[in-house]
């Protein structure tokens, strides 16, 4: 009898059948092109992972939706599975698979079920080696790292564009309509714009400009119902007017959660000169810069005096300004009705060292406290605002086709990257479709500025933009003083109550012993 230790026989590989999904533009001449793609890829990946035996090549078109059920290439794909044609799926990334959540963990369970595995590239998750407890939080995991990756290409796409000097802006400023990735004059608003440079130049201040704008009923962009002086320091300090561009002002985040934030030196800017039409003269332009140097905006209130407490500290009894006093080589603010001897106020008398340094007490906490003040009042407005029904729907279908229309763009971008696609396809294809995402991005501008909050809403943001830079311990910043303080109530010789933008109120008691903060 001879005994055979099979144990110790080669064994055959066993060949795993393999199925790729992916989706492919919904143009017709690129569909071809860009299947014709992934089909080398899936071949080459093939030849080079001999283990794996490709079945076939599933491939739904981009703009099919977040719902499942309008895929009919990955509903064959299930078929498939359930019919035991295959034992295992490639797709590059999560948002290739799936959008909604709901549907992905079903997807997972099923296949998991019918012991077909997943492997979803970017991310590097093999669905063979999760438990069902794993599925289960998947998605969201899955999901966030999709975002960061779409982020970071659309953030590196935007840099090269920026540095070629062919990016041109994602929202029109007022004055512009954006016409095929081209800025294009709006002579309606147009006209606005050289009358604030005018009055601007014949000495008008920049809130009174406002005043006037706002007494005729000039309308704004987006429904916003007021002009303010912030609004006028804007067009009268934006260059794009003059026909040029500074890119790169604000920037976004690298990371969870995205943040838009004023470029203060952390990201590289570019100034592209004649990019776009011209609303006033170049010569207009710099006449006004001059006379906002020579009433030193960037330093003080506009014609208010030559410092940064000039008309911001306020008498709660009488209503008036303070005055500066200069005892001894130390300066002193008091009520001005009070010191002329026109009012009966209870003497008040702050030094101004005292209320630079009391600011940045203040600025210290609610920099501290941004998020838990700041982002959850905004949350709460924007939960407020989005209750209406058909806004809310209207925006969240907006937000489903920038979502479908990035994921494109992503596409492109990676087939540019791998040589598929030449340069000029690449930014023909981009450009139609950042056009496409740009508009998008302004209906849901108008959607949310349709509710009186929205003006409010940016304020505040803008604030939480202006903390989010802010160093906790810093020294005083008279920039960062004038951007976000409206004025200053003198409680007391003891306590200042600062009124900041977005309608925020906080009281800080003036500790004398403060250390000099100023620089």
């Amino acid at each position: 009898m001879t005994v055979t230790d099979i144990s110790r026989e080669p064994q055959k590989t066993e060949v795993i059948r393999l199925a790729a999904y992916c989706r492919v533009s919904s143009k017709s001449v690129d569909q071809l092109h860009s299947f014709a793609a992934q089909i080398r890829y899936y071949k080459d990946y093939e030849r080079k992972n001999p283990q794996y035996k490709l079945v076939d090549v599933y491939a739904d078109e981009g703009l099919s939706g977040t719902d499942m059920k309008k895929r009919d290439e990955q509903n064959r794909l299930i078929r498939d599975c359930k019919l035991g044609k295959i034992d295992r799926v490639i797709t590059k990334s999560v948002s290739r698979f799936a959008r909604n959540t709901q549907e992905l963990l079903v997807a997972l369970r099923t296949l998991k079920e019918l012991g077909v595995s997943i492997y979803f590239e970017e991310q590097g998750i093999d669905s063979d080696k999760m438990n069902m407890e794993m599925l289960v939080t998947f998605p969201g995991m899955a999901a966030q790292q999709e975002s960061v990756n779409i982020s970071d290409h659309l953030r590196r796409s935007y840099q090269m564009r920026m540095e070629s000097g062919e990016f041109n802006c994602c929202a029109p400023a007022y004055g512009y309509d954006l016409i095929d990735g081209q800025l294009v004059v709006k002579e309606d608003e147009a006209a606005v714009i050289r009358r604030i440079f005018d009055l601007y130049l014949q000495g008008v201040g920049k809130q009174n400009i406002a005043n006037i704008l706002n007494a005729e009923g000039v309308p704004r962009r987006y429904a916003q119902k007021k002009w303010y002086h912030n609004t006028i320091n804007y067009v009268i300090n934006n260059e794009r007017y003059m026909g040029d561009a500074l890119l790169q002002k604000k920037f976004t985040t690298d990371t969870l959660p995205f943040r838009k934030k004023k470029n203060r030196g952390e990201k590289p800017q570019y100034y592209v000169e004649n990019s776009n039409p011209s609303i006033v003269s170049k010569e207009v332009y710099q006449a006004a810069q001059e006379l906002q140097n020579s009433r030193n905006v960037s330093h003080k209130r506009e014609g208010e005096g030559d410092y940064p407490l000039t008309g911001v500290l306020h008498c709660p009894e009488c209503g008036r300004t303070f005055r500066r006093l200069s005892l001894n080589g130390t300066a002193y603010w008091l009520c001005s009705g009070k010191a002329a001897g026109a009012t009966n106020c209870r003497s008040r008398r702050v030094r101004e060292k005292a209320v630079f340094d009391t600011f940045c007490l203040m600025a210290d906490k609610l920099a501290s406290h941004r998020q838990d003040l700041l982002g959850t009042l905004i949350h709460q407005l924007e939960m407020m605002q989005n209750r209406s029904g058909e806004s809310q729907d209207k925006i969240r279908q907006i937000d489903k086709q920038i979502a479908d229309l990035s994921a494109q763009n992503l596409v492109i971008a990676r087939l540019h990257t791998n040589g598929v696609l030449n340069a000029t396809d690449f930014a023909a294809q981009s450009s139609v479709i950042s056009n496409k995402i740009n508009a998008l991005r302004l209906d849901r501008k108008k959607a949310l500025a349709e509710d009186e909050d929205d003006e409010l809403i940016f304020t505040l943001k803008s604030l939480d933009d202006t903390l989010a830079g802010y160093v906790p311990g810093a020294p005083f910043s008279q920039a960062i003083f004038e951007e976000i303080v409206r004025s200053i109530t003198v409680v007391d010789n003891a306590q200042l109550t600062f009124h900041l933008i977005g309608g925020l109120t906080l009281t800080e008691k003036i500790s004398e012993n403060a250390r000099c903060r100023t620089a």
